[in-house]
C-alpha cells in the first residue's frame, strides 16, 4: 500500500509507511494522529480535504508547519516563544 506524505519541501511524495503525524495544509499545523482537536474536526467532515501526513516532527517543520497547541502543547509553546524573539 501506498500512502502520500510531504516532505520537507511541502511537496507531497509516495512511502510505504503511513505518517506518524497529521497536519492541515491551510493551517500549517501539525500534530499527533490523536489529537482531540484534529478528531473533532474530522467528525465534523470540515477537515478532511485539506489533510496531510508527515514522516517525522523534523519534516513538519521544514515544511513550514507548527505543533497544534493541544496535542503538542510543549512544542507550542516554545514554538510561541520563539515568535516573541
Amino acid at each position: 500500500m501506498a500512502y502520500t506524505l510531504l516532505g520537507p519541501d511541502g511537496r507531497p511524495y509516495a512511502s510505504r509507511t503511513p505518517g506518524v503525524l497529521g497536519g492541515h495544509r491551510r493551517l500549517k499545523i501539525y500534530g499527533r494522529l490523536d489529537c482531540p482537536a484534529a478528531l473533532r474536526a474530522l467528525a465534523r467532515g470540515g477537515y478532511t480535504a485539506h489533510r496531510v501526513f508527515f514522516a517525522d516532527v523534523d519534516t513538519a517543520i521544514a515544511a513550514g508547519y507548527r505543533p497544534c497547541a493541544v496535542c503538542s502543547r510543549a512544542a507550542y509553546r516554545e514554538w510561541r516563544a520563539g515568535l516573541a524573539n
